[in-house]
């Protein structure tokens, strides 16, 4: 699969919503997590998890170990577990004040994808950083038809994206507040409803 805009009518997809797992999806990968939806069309959908960092990993620690020189003292932000698939690859979410020719996707106003080292090196470089970004490693994955049924299936829920929601590093409190955008407490949904 290739990251581009291919120009389908998105109608009723999800390209550029937050996806927040009910209670009891039944998935440990999953639970409580936040995905906002980079792709989505009738054959497959794209998602990052913004709200799971990993331990013990920050962004200076990974860039050294990719050979990437930080121009900025940005390097002890988390990198977060993006999803279960491609856990090795690296995508990058950002504001859209940064693009690569080739290889930017816009996901939503003002946010964009790039997988590229080329954003990387920006992230860690004053005068070419964008205004918000952060690295996740993997990302989740739905095949045609998949991620539709599980919400038939009350699995997810959906709500509109925001810089906060994506960018900001209070990762506990980020399913509670997603719930909060769509007037849903946690303490009002079952955990019977959701499965994976």
């Amino acid at each position: 699969m290739t990251l581009n805009d291919d120009g389908d009518d998105e109608g009723d997809f999800l390209h550029g919503r937050l996806l927040i797992a009910m209670p009891g999806i039944g998935d440990a990968r999953f639970e409580r997590a936040v995905i906002l939806i980079c792709a989505h069309s009738a054959d497959y959908a794209l998602g990052i998890a913004v709200n799971r960092p990993l331990e013990g990993l920050s962004l200076g620690e990974l860039l050294d170990r990719l050979g990437v020189k930080p121009k900025t003292s940005r390097v002890e932000q988390p990198v977060l577990a993006g999803g279960p698939v491609e856990r090795e690859r690296g995508f990058v979410l950002h504001t859209s004040d940064f693009a690569t020719h080739d290889s930017t996707m816009t996901v939503t106003d003002g946010v964009s994808l790039t997988p590229t080292r080329e954003v990387l090196e920006a992230m860690v470089d004053s005068d070419r950083r964008p205004r918000q970004s952060v690295l996740a490693l993997g990302c989740a994955q739905w095949g045609s038809g998949q991620l539709e049924r599980e919400i038939r299936d009350s699995v997810w829920l959906a709500c509109d994206a925001d810089e906060a929601l994506i960018f900001d590093e209070d990762h506990d409190s980020k399913w509670t507040r997603a719930l909060a955008k769509i007037g849903v407490r946690a303490d009002m949904l079952s955990s019977q409803g959701g499965r994976a």
